[in-house]
């Protein structure tokens, strides 16, 4: 016996099965976020009415203890309700306790990187900060955790730069957020003193993490990109272009002491960037200069005179401290780590 023959699909049937297709899959996802938001907005109710009664009666480890075991035995099917996230609870409260916790950013969080912000931090602005560029850029809970331990928001829009004197108010504002100081190269596995080549061999092949490093919006162009000028060569260490501020981001790499000559060169490169790649829609293009030491005020001097809107970072590749390595633990055993601990609490 044959199979039947396929049946002649009416014209346009294949884009409308890719739209439907796609509407399933947005449902899908805003079912998931609105089940998500529920969740932290019970969680965060518990922490509130506990919180109230903490206050009021002095309640301690035991009781939290019998009201974990009389909500499980009530619910056995639910997890999250053991002793240990019924205090995380409490501090979740504590920490966000202007409602509705629906409105802000932190709601559409899972509950394992909310878990990690009140751990790992004990400021509520720096919370509330992390909070907003994860649901902003999409991290995962090993990503949140890793931005927490390199200080990355802390780290961001304090490069000192020339940008509000070249640059206008507003596109200096966007330019100034993209400059780090110190670029930490830890993931690089470097030590001792090392050649700007080698360095710049070492950051394009662990691409994936020098963009993530420098921060999001940043797209790779290369390295190494030539430019001939009357029959003149020269090479920009490494050109990137900036997604969300559409515009080219020339980075210069120095492995020493910063030294006002850099900072020419940078000029000269930024100035033949714009002027052969940029086009008419792209907004003025920029340069970083990140080098090994600098004294800032020798940076502020040579940028004050330079034409071209540009910054001076340093960066780091010392490992951190023992105490802070092992409050950082591997990518992968981080996420098997909190996979097991969400599965297994209740």
């Amino acid at each position: 016996m044959t199979d039947a023959p396929d049946l002649a699909l009416p014209t346009g049937y294949t884009d409308l099965l890719g739209e439907l297709k796609d509407r399933v899959r947005a449902a899908r996802t805003q079912a998931l976020r609105t089940v998500n938001t529920q969740l932290v907005e019970l969680y965060w109710s518990i922490g509130q009415r506990v919180r109230i009664e903490q206050g009021r009666q002095g309640w301690g480890s035991r009781v939290i203890k019998r009201l974990s075991e009389d909500l499980r035995k009530e619910f056995p099917d639910m997890t999250g309700l053991s002793p240990r996230n019924i205090q995380y609870m409490t501090t979740f409260a504590g920490a966000w306790g202007v409602g509705p916790i629906a409105q802000q950013a932190v709601a559409q969080l899972a509950w394992g990187h909310i878990t990690i912000l009140l751990d790992k931090l004990s400021s509520q602005d720096s919370r509330e900060a992390y909070a907003a560029a994860a649901v902003q850029y999409g991290w995962t809970r090993n990503v949140l955790l890793n931005m927490i331990m390199n200080k990355t928001l802390e780290r961001t829009g304090t490069a000192p730069s020339n940008f509000t004197q070249r640059l206008v108010a507003q596109d200096s504002e966007l330019a100034q957020q993209i400059a780090k100081d110190p670029y930490n190269f830890e993931f690089l596995g470097l030590s001792g003193e090392v050649a700007e080549r080698d360095l710049e061999n070492a950051l394009t092949n662990r691409i994936t993490e020098t963009l993530r490093e420098l921060g999001p919006g940043f797209a790779f162009v290369g390295r190494q990109v030539h430019f001939d000028v009357d029959g003149d060569d020269f090479y920009v260490d490494l050109l990137l272009f900036h997604i969300e501020l559409s515009r080219y981001v020339v980075i210069e790499l120095k492995t020493g002491k910063f030294q006002p000559e850099y900072a020419g060169k940078l000029n000269f490169y930024v100035a033949l960037v714009d002027d052969v790649l940029r086009r008419d829609h792209h907004n003025e293009t920029i340069g970083i200069l990140i080098c090994g030491t600098k004294n800032d005020r020798s940076v502020r001097y040579s940028l004050g005179r330079s034409t071209s809107p540009m910054a001076v970072a340093a960066y780091t590749y010392d490992k951190l401290p023992a105490e802070e390595q092992q409050a950082l633990p591997d990518e992968n055993h981080l996420a098997a780590a909190l996979d097991w601990a969400e599965s297994n609490d209740g």
